[in-house]
C-alpha cells in the first residue's frame, strides 16, 4: 500500500498528518479514496492538485500506475506558464 506524503496546507486539513497511506493502483483511484477517507481533503482536491509520483509530477492523468512501493507526495496544484 503507497504511503503517500502530504505538503503545505494540505497536511493541515487532516490535523497536521504529513503522511498517510492509501490503497490505490492509479492516480483516479488515489484522490477518490483520499476524498472518502479524509473528507476535510475534498474541497482541495475538488478544486485540483498535483501528484509527484517517483519523482514524476501529474495533474490530470487519472491512468497514472502506482505502485505499492511508489514514492507518493500530493501537493496544491502546481500551475506553469
Amino acid at each position: 500500500m503507497p504511503r503517500v506524503k502530504l505538503w503545505g496546507s494540505l497536511a493541515a486539513s487532516i490535523d497536521g498528518q504529513s503522511e498517510v497511506e492509501v490503497r490505490a493502483r492509479t492516480l483516479r483511484e488515489l484522490l477518490d479514496t483520499l476524498k472518502q477517507e479524509y473528507p476535510a481533503l475534498r474541497p482541495q482536491l475538488d478544486r485540483g492538485v498535483s501528484v509527484a509520483i517517483d519523482g514524476v509530477i501529474y495533474n490530470d492523468d487519472w491512468f497514472t500506475p502506482i505502485r505499492d512501493d511508489s514514492e507518493v507526495v500530493l501537493l496544491a496544484r502546481l500551475k506553469g506558464g
